[in-house]
């Protein structure tokens, strides 16, 4: 049976984890943020045209109008990423992960139709590229919070346990 002793140092080597654990998430969520962020504003500016491309040629809407909204979700997603309260974080993470879901469909269609964008110029490169949008769909539930908050049902999240 362990001492007083070691079970205040155990609890301590908890909390540190913990609070280590909260600086990796907040990291990990800036991060992410700031890639969002980033990718909208060179869908609206540099890599217009490129981002066109990728747009399915099935899809029905005009490539430009599509380009132009994803970038603008992406800035907005970002943003919310970066500067959102705690109390928002979860919806911002579950925002993210359904946009990541949306966009998914191009990705599958650029390995399809064999689209050559951003360096992806190999049904390899294309096909591998597909495995990259799971993580960031997980990427975006687990830095914010949004699979903790969705387990415990918590109608009002104010902190994000371990979040700075």
């Amino acid at each position: 049976m362990a001492d007083a002793t070691t079970l205040a140092e155990w609890t301590n080597t908890v909390e540190v984890v913990r609070r280590d654990d909260g600086l990796v998430k907040t990291v990990a969520r800036w991060l992410l943020g700031a890639i969002l962020t980033g990718a909208g504003v060179a869908h609206l500016t540099s890599l217009r045209q490129e981002f066109q491309a990728q747009v399915p040629s099935w899809f029905p809407l005009d490539a430009d109008l599509v380009v132009l909204a994803s970038g603008a979700a992406e800035i907005a997603l970002g943003l919310a990423l970066l500067l959102s309260p705690a109390s928002f974080r979860p919806r911002a993470g579950w925002l993210a992960a359904a946009f990541f879901v949306a966009i998914f469909p191009g990705n599958i269609a650029q390995f399809v139709e064999g689209t050559d964008a951003f360096g992806l110029d190999t049904d390899l490169k294309r096909f591998i590229r597909l495995f990259g949008q799971p993580v960031l769909i997980a990427w975006a539930l687990w830095c914010t919070g949004a699979l903790l908050h969705r387990q415990t049902g918590a109608a009002d999240v104010t902190e994000v346990p371990g979040d700075f």
